[in-house]
């Protein structure tokens, strides 16, 4: 029972820290229904791109089939990079992304038995979720079979959460101003424990080893980060 307890808990932390900011982009769609495109190729558009990346994630469950866990729990050490790097340059903005996705979603066209708005969401929500693939996989790693069946049907189940409660959004806008504000803020940081857990739990490193390694890791980011500026400023 603390297994299937525990696994449910994982597939929700691990969803949320993925998915916050599809909190923005759903609710900008959804902000946009018309008689083209309709609440249905929303929902449909992001079951089919939230699939698309988990089957791509599922390399690091059958990885983790032959390669010791200690070592594919290394790569728990992908989402406190990405943690990092968000909290390093937390002033990316946000509304850009989310704008082009929007153009994306009208100009996109899919030629299949579902419809092309429906593929348009696809399309952005795979193009959003680079992250996604970067911590299922070695989250995926580790888990047994069970524990990966529990955390997907978790997964699957927060997705209609998650544009049931952006459709409402769009009816509140004060709520969704505060979200689009704070909400990206706190991915970080939960990020950066989704990997610190992976970590630990796979015995991979010692408390502090995995500290001396964040610590570079934020050397490592600061260096790119000032080269980056430097580049630009020439």
């Amino acid at each position: 029972m603390s297994e299937l307890i525990t696994a449910i808990s994982t597939g929700i932390t691990a969803f949320t820290a993925t998915n916050l900011d599809d909190l923005v982009i759903l609710t900008l769609l959804f902000s946009q229904v018309n008689a083209t495109l309709r609440r249905r190729h929303i929902v449909i558009g992001q079951y089919l791109g939230f699939c698309t990346l988990v089957i791509a994630s599922l390399v690091g469950f059958l990885g983790g089939l032959i390669v010791p866990s200690q070592w594919i729990g290394l790569l728990g050490l992908v989402p406190i990079a990405i943690g990092l790097n968000r909290w390093l340059n937390a002033d990316s903005d946000l509304y850009s992304e989310t704008e082009s996705a929007i153009e994306l979603s009208h100009s996109a066209t899919f030629a299949s038995f579902l419809s092309p708005q429906a593929y348009s969401v696809a399309a952005i929500t795979i193009a959003n979720g680079s992250d996604n693939v970067g911590i299922y996989m070695p989250l995926f790693a580790h888990c047994s079979v069970a524990d990966l069946l529990v955390i997907i049907m978790v997964f699957l189940c927060l997705v209609g959460v998650w544009c049931y409660l952006t459709y409402k959004l769009t009816c509140q806008n004060a709520i969704a101003n505060l979200l689009t504000r704070y909400g990206n803020n706190l991915v970080p940081f939960v990020l950066i424990g989704l990997g610190v857990f992976i970590i630990l739990d796979s015995a991979s490193l010692n408390p502090i080893a995995l500290t001396g390694t964040c610590l570079c890791l934020i050397g490592l980011l600061k260096v790119i980060q000032t080269s980056k500026f430097k580049t630009q400023s020439l």
